[in-house]
Formats: structure tokens, sequence, C-alpha cells
């Protein structure tokens, strides 16, 4: 026992010399709220709050809309929306106490393992990654040039909501955060959108213990969306399915809001924490829908460096130095405590630079010279027709997702938008590039009017669910992939999502409102989907009389091949095919699906004494007191989503997937109508609030709420209004 105080001791002792000498302690300074109390005099903004806690921002100007959608956003979630700030700052390492991340560190190193909980991402790798990709450094140097003086006051607009929020609740405040400006709003799009086609899964390959791709040698996250036209209608209605699916919490979960000023800016639908605009949405004239998409919109290049200069690299048969710089990364420890880490950042002519022990890499992606992300997603919120519409996309400022859209007129449209790179053909762009030529170095882009696009197609429906842009409508309507050069790395997967939207929407010559919305919630496996192929693989191969596996196969044989809530044999086969097919998304083998199903019947077994459990037994849906079976579930068209990793109770708990819904109607009349639904509520994070669940009943019973629009309704519906920052 003595020796173990001893030795303690002087661990601890030992940690206090490298904190002091070594980590470099700073002082934090706390935030000074005072001077944005009276920030709400300069905003002409009312907020009215319906009876679901939806915030309707009515405002004069769009700079007035912005301030009250963010102190709005702010009273449901201001903690996700510091952190966002936090990041594009390169500062999320202030946010939470890096204490047991640190020490956990240090106890492993010495092979004691980790003492302490500390989940989630690890915060100086994000930080370091804003560094790496110089957000700031390239904010500052393009905000005023490229983004205009109107967009730049709705993002002030914007940071001084949060601004006054925060004064207002300075315990809910994180060490170090500083006043909210609109280059920070600006930053977090310039950060946030590259990850979206999978920047991140370029930079994490180089961090592998070997070289992950050859070098060419020169020679030869899931969501639905749909738009039905007026004569694919049974009622000559225009309809807009808004689908997008995302985590249930966190920086990338949606958030309901809608806002009117009297410039102009008239729309409804969802933002991310930190966004000013209506992410994706619609208005009286128009309105989209966004899935992700994922062609290749980014390339590493080997370098060679100098071996008598390790400063310089070749580019075109001479040296160049590198660009060097010094990335501070701030970590809080205790308190206003933090500590402060110095990394070496190097630049090429590519872009930044990793070096690991297999190679020296720089990285370069679509939009790394653009700085108006934000500028463009205003352009949409205000657009009134499809030639805005199509204007906005033109700023190419957005490198990629999908857009679906529909409007008054009766038009709908499919646009696989993507920010291409130019590229030489000779090389093979889905390998490593030689960094010594500029034979790969890109500096053009593929004109908007080039990009894959179906619009108003004589079928009358559009539609993608993560599917290849191949596949969009009917077949005689279809791109054709011959069109388009292969150097822009588009995706060919077929989801079963999207199998299902082209059976569903092309068997339906009369789509009516209920077809419509029966579509949305199928919960069906295609016959040609991946789900079918490892079932057909597992009823097909020979398990030798192992007892276990030959009822597992019988539970199989009589699985419906859906995941409904009282569905047998769902559980066995989605536990046992996701991890099998998770790998082809992004383009590599599936994986042998025998051995994961022996791991998920020995796991039914174990857990619930059975091998054909219910999936809504296994499958749970869990906010605050509601734990509920959950019907649906990855790749059907009801998407409701686990981590596949069992709770302590060996159920799966929900956490990703539909989030908020959206049925957009046009009449013939061009008048606008719309029924929402999102997972949890209004109240993200505030469990006291009786807005915290108060949706989750109607959403998993696959039940709608109406959008109200007119003021005049939502006076009809009001919860409370008021002025923020004003009596």
């Amino acid at each position: 026992m003595r020796r173990g105080l001893i030795w303690g001791g002087g661990l601890v002792a030992a940690l206090a010399v490298a904190f002091v000498v070594f980590l470099r302690p700073v002082w934090v300074p706390a935030f000074d709220g005072a001077p944005y109390l009276s920030v709400g005099k300069k905003y002409d903004v009312r907020v009215l709050r319906d009876t679901y806690g939806v915030p309707h921002v009515y405002g004069t100007s769009d700079a007035d809309v912005a301030f009250g959608l963010a102190y709005a956003h702010a009273e449901d979630d201001f903690a996700t929306i510091q952190q966002s700030l936090m990041t594009s700052r390169g500062r999320l390492g202030l946010v939470d106490n890096y204490s047991p991340r640190l020490l956990n560190g240090l106890t492993s190193a010495v092979g004691l393992g980790a003492w302490f909980d500390a989940p989630g991402a690890d915060p100086a790798i994000t930080d370091y990654l804003v560094r790496l990709l110089r957000v700031r450094e390239r904010i500052e140097a393009g905000y005023e040039r490229e983004i205009p003086a109107a967009t730049r006051a709705v993002l002030d607009g914007y940071a001084d909501g949060i601004n006054l929020y925060a004064a207002q609740h300075p315990d809910r405040v994180a060490a170090g955060f500083t006043p909210a400006t609109g280059r920070d709003v600006a930053a977090g799009f310039v950060f946030f959108t590259p990850l979206f086609f999978g920047l991140e899964r370029h930079i994490r390959d180089l961090f592998e213990p070997t070289r992950q791709y050859e070098v060419s040698t020169g020679e030869g996250g899931g969501s639905n969306a749909m738009a039905v036209a007026p004569r694919r209608s049974a009622d000559g209605v225009t309809r807009l399915l808004i689908n997008s699916h995302q985590p249930y919490a966190g920086p990338l979960a949606w958030y309901e809001a809608r806002v009117k000023s009297q410039d102009g800016w008239d729309m409804a639908g969802g933002v991310f924490p930190g966004s000013p605009f209506i992410l994706h949405g619609f208005g009286p004239k128009l309105g989209w829908a966004n899935t992700v998409n994922t062609p290749d919109l980014a390339d590493v290049y080997v370098l060679t460096v100098n071996p008598a200069n390790a400063n310089q690299y070749k580019f075109d048969g001479a040296w160049r130095d590198f660009e060097r710089a010094d990335a501070e990364i701030q970590l809080r420890v205790l308190g206003p405590i933090a500590i402060r880490v110095t990394r070496e950042v190097l630049t090429s002519v590519h872009g930044p630079v990793i070096q690991r022990p297999h190679g020296t890499y720089a990285v370069r992606y679509a939009t790394h010279d653009k700085v108006n992300q934000v500028h463009e997603y205003y352009a949409l919120n205000k657009a009134q027709n499809f030639d805005e519409f199509a204007a906005a996309l033109k700023l190419q400022a957005t490198p990629s997702q999908n857009y679906t859209y529909a409007d008054a007129a009766g038009h709908i449209a499919y646009i696989y938008n993507g920010v291409f790179p130019v590229r030489d053909a000779a090389f093979d762009w889905q390998a490593y590039l030689p960094g010594d030529t500029s034979r790969t170095l890109w500096t053009q882009y593929l004109p908007f009017d080039a990009i894959p696009k179906v619009v108003d197609p004589p079928s009358g429906f559009v539609f993608n669910a993560n599917n290849q842009p191949f596949t969009a409508s009917d077949p005689a309507d279809d791109l054709k992939p011959e069109a388009f050069s292969p150097t822009l790395g588009i995706e060919t997967r077929a989801t079963n999502r999207g199998l299902r939207l082209a059976e569903l929407l092309s068997g339906d010559p009369s789509i009516t409102r209920e077809d419509f919305r029966a579509i949305k919630f199928d919960k069906t496996y295609s016959a040609r989907s991946q789900m079918a192929e490892v079932v057909a693989e597992l009823l097909a191969h020979d398990f030798k009389g192992d007892a276990l596996m030959t009822k597992a196969q019988a539970v199989l044989r009589s699985y419906d091949m859906t995941a409904k809530a009282d569905s047998r044999g769902a559980a066995l086969a989605i536990i046992t095919a996701l991890p099998a097919v998770v790998p082809t998304f992004a383009g590599k083998p599936r994986q042998d699906a025998v051995p994961l199903f022996h791991k998920a019947a020995t796991l039914l077994m174990a857990r619930y004494g059975r091998l054909d459990p219910t999936w809504g037994e296994v499958n749970r849906f869990r906010r605050g007191a509601i734990d509920e079976p959950a019907s649906g579930g990855p790749d059907v068209l009801r998407a409701i989503e686990s981590s596949f990793e069992p709770d302590a109770d060996g159920r799966f708990e929900a956490r990703k997937g539909d989030t908020l819904i959206y049925f957009v109607e046009w009449d013939k009349d061009g008048k606008v109508s719309a029924q929402s639904i999102h997972q949890f509520g209004s109240a993200t994070l505030d469990a006291s609030s009786p807005h915290y669940a108060d949706q989750a009943p109607m959403y998993l019973r696959e039940e709608m709420k109406p959008v109200w629009l007119d003021e005049a309704e939502v006076r009809q519906h009001l919860e409370r209004e008021y002025r923020p920052g004003r009596p």
C-alpha cells in the first residue's frame, strides 16, 4: 500500500513537471458578454414559437432574421452551436476537459491502459486538421473579396444572436469562447463541406502504417429524396420529399425552423448548428432536398523530398521550398488552465502536406480555393424559380451534394452537384498521383452546365437515395455513364433505397398522396439488393452439420426481407449483412458474411435466447422516458439505424437515419403546403422542455404534423412570442 502511494506520488510529480516544462500552460480568459447584452436593440425581429416549439422568425431585413434564428436555435442547442464555432476556430480542445485523454495517453505509454472514459473523437486531431487545411488563413484572405457585403451582414447578424444568448447565459459558455463573428460562421462552412465527400478518409488513409494506394504512372452517411411532376401525380399536384439521414444529435443534426423577412427571404426547412441559412427545405415557389454523393473530388500526391535538403520538394524538375508555419493547439485541462501544443504545418503548391514514415504527401481538393460556400446557400435561399436556383449552383462553391428539386410551376430536376477538377485523363485518379509534375496539378473546374442532371423528364419523376446518378428516373430518361469522363470519379453503387425507389415509382403511373408517403416509409429489401445477395449466399453455404448455423439458415429461409418491427429473421439478417456490405460504400470488396453470420447468431442466442427475436425487440428508439421498438432499418427507405454495438441490455439503440422529414406539395394553382416530423422535437438538448421528445411518438407511428406557413395560422397555434434582447 505504502509503495503504491509513493509510486503514485512520483507519477503525479512527474506529470506536474511535464505539465510546467513541456506542455506550456496558458490561462484561458473568460468570455466577456457585457457588450452584447444590448445588441438586440439593433435588430427588428420577432420569434413566434408554435405549439411544437418550432421557431417562426419574422424580421424586417435578412440580417434581422438571421439574428433571431441564431438566438432561437441557441435556446434549444447552444452547446452544439458553440462546439461548431470552436471547431471552425481550431479551438475545440478548449470546450471539454482534456485531462482524461492526456492521462490515458500517459498511462497507456507505460503499459497501464486507459484509466478514464473519454468518449468521442479527439478534439486535438480536429483542431490540427483545421490548421492543416489553413481554414482561418483562407477566411482572412478571401472573406471580403469573395463574400458580398449583403451576405456578410447576414452572417454578422447570426453571430450577434449567438453572442446575445452567450451573454445572457455565461454559465453555459466554454472556456476560451470569444464573441462569435461572421468570419467564424463562414469558416464553419469552409471546414465542414469537404467532409461530406470524404476528404477526411483520404487524410485518415495517410496515417495507416503503410501506403494505401499505388502511384499512378500516367498511363492511359444516406438520404432519400424524390419529386413527382403534375403529369405523374393522380391529382395534378407537384410533390417533393425532403428526407436527409443524419445523426440524431451533434453538429450534423437537423433543427427545424421557419424564416421570413421583408427582403424576400421566405423558407422553411432544416439547419445545422452554426448555419444561418436553410440547408434544405422549401419556400412558396420552390424547394429542394439534398442527398450525399461521393464523386472523386480530392487527390493525394506523393512528393519527392530533396535528399540534401528536407525543406524542399521536386516540382517540374526544380526544387521548391515548403511553406512552413507553426500551428498552436490549446487543450483545456483544469478550469481555465489549458496547455499549448505546437505542431509544424507544411504546405506545397498542391496543398497541405503530411509527412509519414512511408512517404511525404500533399492533399488537394475541390473548393480548396473558395470561401464563399455561405453565399451560395444564401443565393439558394433567395431563389424564386429554377433559373435562379441554377444560377446559385453555378457559383460552384459547394463541392458536392445531390439536389432533388421541385417548384410551384411543376418543374422537377435531379442535379448531381459537384465541383469537378479538370484532370489529365492519362493518369489514374483513383490512385495516388506523382507530385513532381504540373500535369497532375489541376487548376480548373468543369462548368456547371456539363455536370450530370435530369431536368423535367418525360416520366415525371426523379429520385436519389445515395445511389449512382445514372439511375435517377425512368430508364428511358436516365443519364448514360459513357457521357461523362471517368476522371470525375462518379460512384456506380446501387443502394437498396435507390433500387426500391426505382421499382416503386416506375410501377405507379398515377401517384397519389398516399402512394407517395407509402413509398417513403417502405421497409423492404429489394430482390436485387446486397442484402438479398448476402442472404442467398448464406442459404447456399454448407455449414457441415453445425447445429446452430443450420437453425440460423432455417430462420433466414423464412425471413420476409423487411425491416418491420414484427419481422422475425430481420435481426439475424441485418446484424450479419450490415458489416459485410459497409466496406462497399467506400469502393472496397464486401466482407465474407459467413463468420459474421456465426457471430450474429451467437450474439442473439446469448442476449435473447433465440435466433429470431422480433426486429423491434432488438432495434430500439430511446429518448428520455421513451423506449420503443423501432420499425425500419439500414438502407431501407424507412431508415432507422444504430451503431450496431449493443447497449448493456443487448439492445441496439437507434442513433441516426430519418430525422427531419418534409412532404411538400404545390397544388394546380401553385399554392404550397407541407407536413413535417422531427425524430425528437425542437428542444434538442433541453430534457426539461416539453419539446424534448414530443414529436417522437408521432415519428414512431409514421405520422406527420402540419407546417404552418402563414403568420395567421401560426398565431392560431402559438405557444409564445418574444423579441430577442428586447423586453
